[in-house]
């Protein structure tokens, strides 16, 4: 069965957000259809405040950076470019659900998004827990299709996460000249029992 629209995919950089990416990059390859992968920002105090003291050379800079995140993604999630798909990336500023509801609203469309696993909950308290996926499920006018992340070991998501903020060392860098007076800190993830 082939479709007539795009597959649309929202990214964060999460690896559930990767998983969708695979997924829906696979799903293109296949139906023939465009691969539009969403990453959605907003400034970092929230559009009230933005809204109270505007600054467009901070709002460039914000969206450079959700730029730079959404290049990150692709490349982590697929390696480079898909082969083989007509793929466009887009950064688009607003809250993820109205940002991707937003985009994906051609005939046709499909919208991807990815769920965290929800380790034994019911399928109500997993979209308790995930508001954005409770709103895009609420208000796409598309089929949505969520996609699991990973599985991670107990405590797997709190390192990725730390290690998600420390920067990898500088080869050469020393504690005490440069630009690191902090040793780096434990990368491996944690042990199973």
């Amino acid at each position: 069965m082939s479709r007539s629209g795009r597959i649309v995919v929202g990214v964060t950089g999460s690896p559930a957000s990767l998983s969708a990416l695979r997924h829906a990059s696979a799903l293109a390859r296949r139906e023939g259809v465009p691969l539009l992968a969403v990453l959605a920002w907003e400034p970092p105090e929230g559009e009230a405040l933005y809204a109270r003291m505007p600054d467009r050379s901070w709002a460039r800079m914000w969206a450079e950076d959700a730029r730079r995140r959404l290049e990150d993604a692709v490349v982590d999630g697929l390696g480079s470019l898909p082969a083989g798909v007509a793929f466009e990336g887009r950064v688009v500023r607003g809250t993820p659900a109205a940002a991707l509801c937003r985009v994906a609203c051609l005939p046709g469309d499909l919208l991807v998004v990815g769920s965290a696993p929800g380790r034994g909950r019911s399928a109500v308290a997993r979209l308790r827990r995930r508001p954005v996926l409770r709103a895009v499920l609420k208000d796409a006018g598309c089929p949505v299709l969520t996609v699991p992340g990973p599985a991670l070991l107990p405590g797997g998501a709190r390192v990725l996460r730390r290690n998600a903020r420390t920067p990898a060392p500088v080869e050469g860098d020393r504690p005490g000249r440069g630009r690191s007076r902090r040793p780096a800190r434990r990368t491996d993830p944690p042990s199973s029992p």
